[in-house]
């Protein structure tokens, strides 16, 4: 909208203007930041052992900050602390890209860990 000039040259805005205040807001539901913050742990474990269940996230939201916790389940034997950070900081960026919310914490709980046997075995024997 362009400005209109008062009488005395001041410049004012429109009388159709809606005030700043009086806009509303935006509210994103900690369900659906629930969601995004799940499915951004499934991307930074990119596979899954076979019968592990997806990850699920649990969201509380305070204003425009975002706490977060991740269960999940992981193949063994592996890195679990480095797959946790790579979870953890995934996790924080794509809620904070997508939301626009500051998100301080995110918690990687390891529900469960499934044995996977190595390359080797599960080809067979070889010479």
């Amino acid at each position: 909208m362009t400005p209109v000039t008062g009488p005395l040259g001041d410049t004012r805005r429109p009388p159709t203007a809606v005030e700043p205040a009086e806009r509303g807001a935006t509210r994103i539901a900690d369900r659906v930041v629930a969601k995004i913050a799940a499915q951004a742990a499934r991307e930074a474990l990119d596979t899954l052992p076979p019968d592990a269940v997806p990850p699920h996230a649990t969201v509380v939201v305070h204003r425009e900050i975002a706490r977060v916790r991740v269960h999940l389940e992981l193949g063994y034997p592996c890195d679990i602390g480095g797959r946790c950070n790579a979870v953890r900081r995934h996790v924080a960026e794509r809620v904070d890209a997508l939301t626009g919310m500051e998100v301080p914490e995110v918690t990687v709980q390891v529900e469960r860990l499934h044995l996977v046997p190595p390359a080797a075995a599960v080809q067979g024997r070889t010479r």
